[in-house]
């Protein structure tokens, strides 16, 4: 599973870091995580207020940081998926 923050470094970036890779590493869910800071690389994906949080490509969140349980669903559901 590739995870990936959409933001510029800031602290609700980071923080939404932590909380997806807590949240991964709770339900063993191996994955890559990258932090992309090019403001052009959001407005290609239509994000427009960050920190975003991409998983598999795929923007699932933006403008929030989500608690870890919320997180952690979202991971778990696409895990399962994925098979």
């Amino acid at each position: 599973m590739r995870i990936e923050i959409l933001g510029t470094g800031c602290p609700k970036c980071n923080l939404l870091e932590a909380t997806a890779k807590a949240a991964a590493d709770k339900f063993g869910i191996r994955y890559e995580i990258d932090h992309v800071k090019d403001i052009n690389e959001f407005m290609k994906r239509g994000v427009m207020f960050t920190p975003a949080l991409a998983v598999n490509g795929k923007v699932i969140v933006a403008g929030k940081v989500p608690r870890e349980a919320e997180i952690s669903e979202i991971l778990n559901r696409l895990a399962s998926d994925s098979g």
